[in-house]
Order: structure tokens, then C-alpha cells, then sequence
């Protein structure tokens, strides 16, 4: 008994070897300034990540030893956990009112109305 033949599908896909890679630009550029803490304009975000809100702080112009040093201090006064990417600290957590006045008290300054 003959099964006949077998099926060979083809769904257009064109495949050679002139791949690229996609490049997409940063959200935000990373500059090698620093800046001392009174010259800073922080500003307050909230976001929801996998149902969890998150505070992020920033943008923060220093080296990158201090401002995981300053991260650490923050962490460790609000017991909570946190992480510093792209020159934002984002802290887990609505940590906002607790977090302005211990970022005052290491002389950082806000925009208006953050």
C-alpha cells in the first residue's frame, strides 16, 4: 500500500547569509560628566513592573563607585532593595515622600514640583 508523497511545504521565508544585527539607540545617553550633588536636578518616576510599582530616581551625573555607594546608603536607610541602571536608581516600592528627605540630607536638589 503506497503512503504517497510527502508533503513539502514552503512558507517563503528567504534565509541567506547577509544577516545584521538590529541596532537600537539607547533610551538615554550616558555621559562621563560628573557632577558634584547640589549641580544635580533629580526628578521622581513611578512605574508597574510585573505588577509591582517602582520608584525611579534621577538622572544621577556621578562615577559610577559613588552612586553604588549612595545606592547602598539609600537601600540600607529605606530596607528596601534597589538597582542603579542608565544613571537612574530604581528602588522597589511608592517610596517617594520617604526617599526626598534623605536625598536633601546628602545635598541633591529636585526640579519644581518633583
Amino acid at each position: 500500500m503506497s503512503r504517497g508523497k510527502k508533503l513539502d511545504l514552503f512558507i517563503g521565508a528567504d534565509i541567506d547569509d547577509s544577516w545584521a544585527q538590529v541596532q537600537t539607540p539607547r533610551k538615554s545617553k550616558i555621559t562621563s560628566e560628573i557632577q558634584e550633588p547640589s549641580k544635580h536636578f533629580l526628578h521622581f518616576s513611578k512605574e508597574k513592573r510585573r505588577g509591582k510599582t517602582v520608584t525611579l530616581v534621577g538622572e544621577f551625573f556621578l562615577s559610577k563607585e559613588d552612586a553604588t555607594a549612595t545606592l547602598k546608603i539609600l537601600k540600607k536607610k529605606l530596607g528596601c532593595g534597589g538597582a542603579y541602571k542608565d544613571g537612574f536608581m530604581e528602588f522597589q516600592g511608592e517610596l517617594k515622600e520617604k526617599l526626598r528627605p534623605l536625598l536633601i540630607a546628602l545635598e541633591f536638589r529636585f526640579k519644581n514640583g518633583h
